[in-house]
């Protein structure tokens, strides 16, 4: 059930400079390039798509993962600063080597798996060693790839770092006391935790395909990228129900969350993250994140890349609590209250935490366990219970509806495989 939720109504953020086209673009900003910048990214001088073909799904598998891994190349980026002193993670004595699952029936092999849901990278985690690690399409370890929603779950957990450190003094603070220019729009009684939430109560469409689409008319203020043009969308918004009230997955919510998280931090969301977990936490390598204008603001809710390691040390920093360099980042308990369903204020159970989507099914609900995903298959699950984390890259050209084998079920088998073989031990 979660799956079918997740894939009909994840979205992503496009973006085209002026009327410049993306390619042409992405091919000046190589160009521009140092001798020694290109070398040092062994896929910097790949042809890539554009921004509207990944969205569009109709890019070639090949052109799907040069674009994938190049993200950084369709838009202005700010850099998020690795940390000096890298947290190692080394190989279990006994890693994983095969795998058998159900899925609806069907035994899978792990092999399958990749294949099928075209899988360009997977890591697999527990008890902080690497259990397995396989690169595909000719990714590295030093390739980023492309979060897509999953930047919407490392905005909500910035937004937990800067309510640790009183820069947000709650999550009930009003969001226009951080973003006035939304004062007289729908989002006037919304608090932070109802944009959190994705129940802030304005109508959305989140059909990125219609052009008539709220999703569109957000695309277009980052096509034109001029500053403010987004928060002018949503002022736009009009109110569908009261604030906290109602459950509507709204890619723009998180632009607004972004924007909040920019006003109260005071600095760009790419040099906090570097500055209390990136670096702090023992990331080995810089990311990515693309800004709505130049100069502007993070895209709260895409545009994020790093390397399929660092995706999963940020796994091990929730599954710690968020604990880095012996100091907590986060608020006590936050990575549980921001990972399990949450309760609107008429009491209705979401499937949604702040940003995160907890595991729907009985042995998620169990382990805790919880997911930051985006579309063209991309995953970061994590298993409190049994010290897991697995971060999946997928190359699938179709933003929905390509994944073949559901990535649930084997993060289930998965869990369960690693908890049986850690009680025979």
């Amino acid at each position: 059930m979660l799956n079918t939720i997740v894939n009909a109504l994840l979205g992503g953020l496009m973006f085209v400079t002026g009327c410049v086209s993306h390619t042409v673009w992405a091919e000046t900003a190589t160009r521009q390039m140092k001798p020694a910048q290109q070398s040092a990214y062994p896929h910097a001088m790949e042809p890539i798509g554009n921004v509207r073909e990944i969205y569009d799904g109709v890019l070639t598998p090949e052109m799907a993962v040069n674009t994938f891994r190049n993200i950084d190349r369709l838009f202005p980026s700010n850099r998020v600063a690795k940390s000096a002193k890298p947290l190692p993670l080394t190989m279990a004595a006994k890693p994983m080597t095969s795998l058998s699952f159900d899925d609806r029936g069907r035994q899978i092999s792990l092999d399958q798996y990749l294949e099928l849901n075209q899988v360009a990278g997977l890591l697999i985690l527990k008890d902080g060693k690497i259990q397995l690690e396989k690169y595909r399409y000719g990714n590295t370890p030093q390739t980023r790839w492309m979060s897509m929603s999953i930047a919407k779950s490392i905005t909500s957990t910035l937004i937990g770092a800067a309510i640790k450190q009183g820069k947000i003094r709650s999550l009930n603070d009003p969001v226009i006391q951080y973003v006035p220019s939304l004062k007289d729009s729908a989002y006037q009684k919304a608090t932070v935790k109802d944009v959190l939430m994705m129940a802030s109560g304005v109508r959305w469409n989140e059909a990125y395909s219609d052009p008539r689409s709220d999703r569109r008319r957000l695309l277009d203020a980052q096509i034109s990228q001029v500053p403010g043009a987004a928060m002018q969308v949503m002022a736009s918004l009009p109110q569908q129900s009261a604030a906290g009230t109602a459950f509507t997955y709204n890619t723009g919510e998180t632009q607004v969350a972004a924007q909040l998280l920019r006003k109260a931090i005071g600095m760009p969301l790419a040099s906090y993250l570097s500055e209390r977990i990136w670096a702090k936490f023992g990331m080995e390598a810089d990311a990515n994140w693309w800004l709505d204008s130049p100069n502007g603001v993070e895209i709260g809710g895409s545009g994020f890349s790093a390397t399929l390691r660092d995706y999963g040390r940020f796994g091990l920093f929730m599954l710690g609590g968020g604990l880095a360099n012996k100091e907590l980042i986060l608020p006590t308990a936050w990575t549980y209250e921001a990972t399990t369903p949450k309760s609107l204020r008429n009491g209705e159970l979401i499937p949604y935490g702040y940003l995160w989507w907890p595991v729907n099914s009985r042995e998620g609900f169990a382990d805790g366990a919880y997911t930051a995903i985006g579309i063209h298959g991309q995953f970061l699950y994590i298993n409190p219970r049994h010290s897991v984390v697995i971060v999946v890259w997928g190359a699938q050209p179709k933003p929905v509806g390509s994944a073949r084998i559901n990535d649930q079920a084997f993060f289930a088998a998965v869990s369960a495989r690693l908890a049986s073989k850690s009680a025979a031990q």
